[in-house]
């Protein structure tokens, strides 16, 4: 399960609507991906439909969908919104990383 916590679901919604998504039936995708100064780099992004074998969460009336290889590497992760003087944007909680890089958005097992 990935959760979403209330200052993320407030940013993920209010980015839905100026995108042209409606959040209480579209999706935001969650990702892993090869990359990043760390090994694996996250991917966030919102889709309209979801694959046969994604996985479908539902967490602080946010949508989520993670492909099946992704989620291995996701579970238990806290998505979170900084919009703090040290930097804005989604940052990932992720109990599985074992390293991360300084601006969070790589890591490695």
């Amino acid at each position: 399960m990935i959760q979403v916590s209330e200052t993320a679901k407030k940013k993920v919604i209010d980015l839905m609507t100026e995108g042209g998504f409606d959040a209480s039936k579209d999706f935001v995708r969650v990702g892993v991906k090869s990359g990043g100064c760390s090994g694996l780099s996250y991917e966030l992004d919102f889709d309209k439909k979801m694959d046969e074998t994604d996985k479908v969460f539902e967490d602080n009336d946010v949508r989520i969908i993670v492909d099946k290889k992704s989620f291995l590497y996701l579970v238990g992760t806290t998505l979170e919104y900084s919009g703090g003087l040290n930097g804005k944007g989604f940052v990932f909680n992720n109990p599985n990383a074992q390293r991360t890089c300084g601006c969070g958005e790589s890591f490695s097992l």
